[in-house]
């Protein structure tokens, strides 16, 4: 098989980046733009020593999951990868991928993966309460908003995103409109000029409260008092500002943030605890899922009142202030500090005085609070980056004998891999559990109960 060939296969599967996966002369072969059960013709652009990358030329014989997507730009847009594949479909290929992982990965046998069903979304679009829209100009100089193309930045036209709230749109026309009126300049990455670079919007779900901030490559914005006052016209409007960003980078945000108008931050709740969210903030995008996800680690985390909890990658303190409601302590740790002054915050306005927040790398803070002060725990939960966790952290809590681990997983290849280093240390896999944080796109979470053998 080689450059150009015209090839035609199955599809079997799908890749880490949404991509399907079939064989041809024993090649696998990658196809984007293809969902489990179509039979097509593709073209081979490149060939590497046991694989390949393929273009879909034409759909032979469609998947029978196959659907017409909601959205007129999902196939040039990098946000969605499977929106033309049936959800239950979706759901059924993501229990799927973590079960496999943890058997391919983990080297568990099918007896040993207490598998729960995965936990979908009723209405599996208009979830995400944050959009970033990169702004910039098209071919005839138009001022366009939108999303990145799949691996580009190249910008694909559109202020309506069927995973985003209404009202994005809205807040988008107001913002080009004035751009327009008063001879704005998008930003242009290529040459580092042009002003607008970003627009950041954020909603409250529960409190229905908005938050508008422009992302510049400068200190001030032209006739800011009249974008502040068209914006304020929008009901719920709470917090309007500047975040100004001069570095030729790809980071989206600076660290400087300018106040317009309101306040400088939104609120917004996870179950019964509230949480105020800025610019700067991690909070979960999905507000649904989010209260199921931390439903489900305080259910595997069997509290009872007398436990001490150590919550580990903790962020602005969402699964701390969750856990603290049923624990006797909570002690969470995280890198980045001003997520820790969230967390902090967040305590305090909901009058949560059990947990107490570490800066610093889970890694080193662990290891040392344990060797100085012997702190034990009952229960620890982690919730790491998609590498998972690291090996000292491992080891750590492998010698601190926690009665239960809870592991919040956004990659299930990493989890497998430390799910089974705690197994082969005395802990059992008892309870596992998919939930669909990111419908439309292949990727996944997971909640895994370890319980300490006796």
């Amino acid at each position: 098989m080689k450059k150009d060939d015209l090839v035609q296969i199955k599809i079997e599967d799908i890749g880490t980046d949404g991509a399907g996966i079939g064989r041809a002369d024993g090649i696998t072969l990658f196809v984007k733009d293809t969902i489990i059960g179509d039979t097509v013709e593709a073209k081979v652009m490149k060939m590497k020593k046991t694989y390949g990358y393929a273009r879909l030329m034409n759909i032979l014989e469609p998947s029978p999951y196959r659907v017409k997507a909601l959205c007129p730009v999902a196939k040039q847009c990098g946000g969605c990868q499977i929106q033309e594949m049936d959800y239950t479909e979706q759901l059924r290929f993501k229990e799927n991928k973590v079960r496999s992982n943890l058997m391919r990965i983990g080297g568990f046998a099918p007896s040993e993966i207490p598998m729960e069903p995965i936990v979908g979304m009723e209405t599996p679009f208009y979830y995400r309460n944050k959009a970033q829209f990169p702004i910039g100009t098209d071919k005839n100089g138009k001022i366009i908003a939108g999303f990145y193309a799949g691996r580009t930045h190249s910008i694909i036209s559109n202020r309506k995103c069927c995973l985003g709230v209404d009202v994005n749109e809205e807040i988008l026309n107001i913002i080009i409109d004035h751009m327009e009126q008063n001879h704005i300049t998008a930003y242009d990455e290529e040459t580092g000029k042009g002003l607008v670079r970003h627009v950041l919007i954020r909603y409250g779900f529960r409190t229905k409260e908005i938050m508008v901030c422009l992302i510049i490559n400068g200190n001030d914005f032209p006739a800011s008092d009249i974008l502040t006052e068209r914006l304020r016209e929008l009901p719920g409007m709470t917090s309007i500002s500047l975040n100004i960003n001069r570095q030729r980078t790809n980071v989206i945000l600076g660290k400087e943030v300018k106040l317009l108008w309101g306040k400088p931050y939104i609120e917004d709740y996870i179950g019964n605890v509230k949480y105020q969210i800025s610019p700067l903030s991690f909070f979960q995008v999905n507000p649904v899922q989010t209260e199921k996800l931390y439903g489900l680690a305080l259910e595997y985390a069997g509290l009872t009142g007398d436990e001490i909890v150590w919550d580990l990658y903790c962020g602005i303190g969402t699964i701390s202030l969750f856990l603290a409601q049923k624990a006797k302590k909570v002690y969470g740790v995280e890198i980045v500090p001003q997520a820790i002054d969230d967390a902090c915050r967040n305590a305090k306005i909901n009058d949560i005085r059990n947990a107490q927040f570490y800066v610093g790398k889970a890694e080193e803070i662990l290891p040392e609070v344990y060797k100085k002060h012997r702190i034990r725990a009952n229960v620890i939960v982690v919730d790491p980056p998609r590498k998972g966790c690291d090996e000292v952290l491992l080891n750590t809590i492998i010698e601190m004998k926690p009665d239960r681990v809870v592991y919040v997983s956004c990659d299930s290849a990493t989890l497998a891999r430390d799910l089974r280093i705690l197994c082969n240390n005395g802990y059992e896999l008892t309870r596992c559990r998919a939930v669909d944080q990111f419908p439309m796109s292949v990727h996944v979470e997971t909640v895994a109960l370890l319980v300490k053998k006796r």
